[in-house]
Formats: C-alpha cells, structure tokens, sequence
C-alpha cells in the first residue's frame, strides 16, 4: 500500500534530530544574543566567581614563590616517587586542552556543523589549559630561570645542548607547537567577531581596542576569502597535532622499563582519555553558562546530547584500555607487571598477598566508578537530555581522569622491583595548592575571556542560518529541518556561478 507524502513527512519529522538553532533568529537578535553579554555591566555573580579565582590564583602565586625559593623539596617527592604531581597535572591540564581542537579543526574538516555553537568555549578553554600545563615541567626542572637554557637548542660556546633521544625534550617541542597553533587557530576566528564589537562599541577607547585586534577587517569579500582559506589549512595543520601531542606525552612513559608504563597500548589510550576528559570539562563549564549568559538558543540540547555521545564512545575506548593493560599483565606471564596491576586493583592477586593492601586501592576504584560505571548513564536519552545529570557526569569524569593520572604515575613507582625501595608518596600542602591554584586560575581567565570576548562564534552562527534559509528556499529539506546537505564551503560559491 502506498503511503502518502504527509505520512512521509511526518515520520521524517519523528527522526530528525534536534535542531542547532532554536526560535527565530535574524542577523539581529544573533548579533543581540551573543554580544549582549559583553556590554552588559559585572553582576554581583561574576564579581564573587573573579574574586575567588584572584585568591586561588594568590595561593597559587604563595605556592609557586616557596617552590622557586626553596626548592621542590618543598613537594611530596622522593625516592622512588620522584614523578608526583608535577607531572600528573601536566597530564591532565593537557588532556583537558584536547577538546578544543578537536572540536574546532577535525569536526570542521568533517563539516559538523553543531561544532559552531561550542568551538568558541573549547579553543579558549585549550589555551588556558596549556598555560596551566606549562607551569608543571618548568618548575620540575627545580631552576626555572635555566629552563630556557637547559630545553631549546641554540648556538653554544660550550656545546651542551639537550638529550633529543629523551621524550621530555619532545614534550617541550610538541606541547609549544600545539600552544601556538591552537593560539592562531582561536584568534584567526575571533578577528570577524572583534570588528562586530568595535562597530557596536559605544565607547571611544573600546572602539579604538577592538578596532585594533581586528586588524582593520572589514568583512569585504577579498578579507572572507583570505579568512576561509587561512582558517582551513590552520584546522589542517591543527589535526594531526590531536594525535601528536598526547602520543609524545604517553612517551614519557611508555618508552621506560618500569612495571605499568611500559605499555604499547598508552599512544591510543592516552589520546582517547585526552578527548574525554576535554569534552567533560567542556561540558562543565558549558552548562552554568549557557544558561547564565543565555545562550539557549544558540547552545541547543543537540550540542550536548554530541558531546555525550562522544564522552560515551571515548569511555569505552578508556575502560578497554584498562581492562587490555590487567588483561596483558597476566598474559605476559612477567610477573613484575603482574604485580604492579595486582597492585593497583586489589584483587585476582595470585600469590602476591602484599598487593591487596596497597593504601592506593581506593584511587583505583575510584577511578573505574567515574570513567566507566558513570558515563554509562549516557546510554540512556535521559542521561543525554538532562543538564544537571550530564554537569554532575562531567565533573565526576574529571575527578575520574585525574585519578587515573594519579595511578599511572604514583602507584607504578612507589612499588617497582625492589622491596626494599618501596615507599609511600603524600602531597604537601604546596603540592596540594599548586593543583588547587591552577584551577583557580583557569577558572579566572575563563571568566575573563567570558566577559570580554563573545563566547560563541557570532559570524559562523549566522552563516549557518544563511545556509539553512538558503536550503529551506531551494525546499531541498524541509521547513523543520536543520540538517544541511550542501558541499563543503569553499565549493559553495563555485556551484552557485555554475
């Protein structure tokens, strides 16, 4: 029996996802919606949320002084920790940058168009993250005023330059590149938005500074097609820094002879857990503002159901890296490696009893209850729809990824082949600040970026509603779609002169 166009229609529109934009919106209300945050004036809010990341960032400050004065014996390190937290922030604060590029570059070059709403918050968030992350390997190295002299290779009268077989000099070389791509990356996009601002500026001296970080664009269209061209090939060399970055770090581990990190699996896990616990703290700080800065319409369900969805796949891809790591350790028939992952778990130890007391254990657990048994919840729709479940989610991921840190790092050296070496690692209350103070100042420099700059990308919002009312005209999707079946950018204009 045939079935009518009406019935067609309506069980397409039973199966169209959600919409990227919500309500009706104009060049206008875009430009009001987006911007209005900007001009409006400091509420009590953000004023209490920029004084609590100044006296974070204090203690941060407090912390990072009695390091260069004293030393990092002023840290919990010692013998056989001498990696602690140092180097499980530097981690984490770099897997939390990943997002961003992810986000921007390879969706881009895939043409997702629910990238458009959120790239803004991610490429900022990647930024403030790296800088967080810098702080950790220069303040390792105990003499922070050598570390340019000790890491960068450059003309020597004594010949001393840096050991380019040590992973950590590729960590400096790969960590600074994707810092100065992503930087790019992030003000290219900007430019169109900061000329929207100075044209909207009613102040003189905000006018002459927005004027002069736009650097005089004037939207013509020689400007948008240098711009189109330039962001592509950035998003193209962007790329294959996702894979690059986190695959040099696991190498820190991943290339020494220690029981838990000699491990060919680390490349891929590592980057795996780099994009989940990005897209997690994008999600943490997307929630509160999307709605404090109001944003709903721009910032739909659709993209958070997304980025659930990848928080979904990039767990499954971790959980099965933790289960190959145990499930090798007993393969291998080693049983140093054995040990070490009997070690961190507790149980199934064989003949080891000495490993179901390791004061660790918790760490370990806790670490499977928040990366594997919590984002399970986004296999349901009411997991992927509900803002506070999906928020609380990508906070525990967090907690989640920085234990996971915490077990590579801590629990594989404070037990290795000797008993007689084995020791305890506790932070001390500067390591405990260090951590504490570069969330804090994170967190500040987001506020900040909030408050001044658009946190959405304001032209690329609007070409897309350019390009769903040009497709809704055509009627090559219907009126209550949103999904755009048009080619690649770049060939737009070349279809439209054929």
């Amino acid at each position: 029996m045939a079935i009518s166009a009406a019935a067609r229609l309506e069980a397409r529109r039973a199966l169209e996802p959600l919409p990227l934009l919500e309500g009706e919106q104009d060049d206008g209300t875009i430009n009001k919606t987006l911007l209005d945050y900007v001009w409006r004036k400091p509420g009590k809010g953000w004023l209490l949320l920029i004084g609590l990341g100044l006296a974070g960032t204090g203690l941060l400050t407090l912390a990072l002084v009695v390091t260069i004065a004293k030393g990092i014996g002023m840290w919990g390190n010692n013998i056989p920790v001498a990696w602690a937290f140092g180097i499980i922030n530097f981690v984490w604060w770099i897997g939390i940058g990943h997002a961003g590029t992810l986000i921007s570059a390879i969706l881009l070059l895939f043409q997702q168009k629910w990238r458009t709403s959120i790239n803004r918050f991610a490429e900022a968030m990647t930024l403030f993250a790296v800088l967080q992350a810098a702080l950790f390997p220069v303040l390792h190295t105990g003499r922070p005023w050598f570390a340019i002299y000790w890491l960068f290779p450059y003309p020597s009268t004594n010949r001393i330059w840096p050991q380019f077989k040590s992973p950590l000099m590729w960590d400096v070389f790969a960590v600074s590149t994707y810092f100065i791509t992503s930087l790019l990356f992030w003000y290219l996009g900007l430019i169109p938005d900061l000329a929207a601002l100075r044209d909207s500026s009613t102040s003189r001296w905000m006018r002459r500074i927005y004027g002069t970080l736009s650097f005089g664009w004037r939207g013509s269209a020689r400007h948008w097609h240098h711009y189109k061209i330039a962001y592509l090939l950035l998003a193209g060399l962007a790329t294959p820094l996702v894979l690059s970055v986190h695959t040099i770090v696991s190498y820190d581990f991943a290339v020494s002879v220690v029981p838990g990190w000699h491990e060919t699996i680390f490349p891929p896990y590592f980057v795996a857990g780099a994009v989940f616990s990005g897209f997690a703290m994008v999600m943490t700080l997307m929630v509160p503002a999307r709605r404090f800065l109001k944003l709903k319409q721009v910032v739909t369900a659709r993209h958070l159901e997304a980025m659930c969805k990848i928080m979904l796949a990039t767990s499954l891809i971790v959980g099965y890296g933790y289960l190959m790591e145990h499930f090798l350790s007993w393969y291998s028939g080693n049983p140093y490696d054995f040990y070490q992952y009997a070690n961190r778990r507790g149980i199934l130890h064989g003949p080891f009893k000495s490993a179901a007391q390791d004061p660790y254990i918790p760490i370990f657990w806790l670490m499977v209850f928040c990366n594997i048994v919590v984002p399970s919840i986004f296999w349901s729709k009411f997991g992927r729809t509900n803002v506070y479940v999906m928020w609380v989610a990508s906070i525990f991921i967090n907690v989640g990824m920085w234990c996971e840190r915490f077990v590579i790092v801590v629990i594989s050296l404070h037990r290795d082949f000797l008993p007689s070496s084995w020791g305890l690692y506790k932070p001390t209350w500067v390591d405990l600040s260090l951590l504490f103070g570069t969330i804090c100042f994170f967190s500040l420099l987001f506020l900040l970026f909030l408050k001044f700059l658009p946190a959405v990308a304001v032209q690329e919002v609007k070409e897309m509603r350019h390009e769903l009312h040009k497709e809704h005209e055509r009627h090559e999707i219907p009126e209550f779609s949103q999904e755009m079946v048009h080619p690649m950018e770049l060939e737009v204009g070349e279809e439209e002169k054929r």
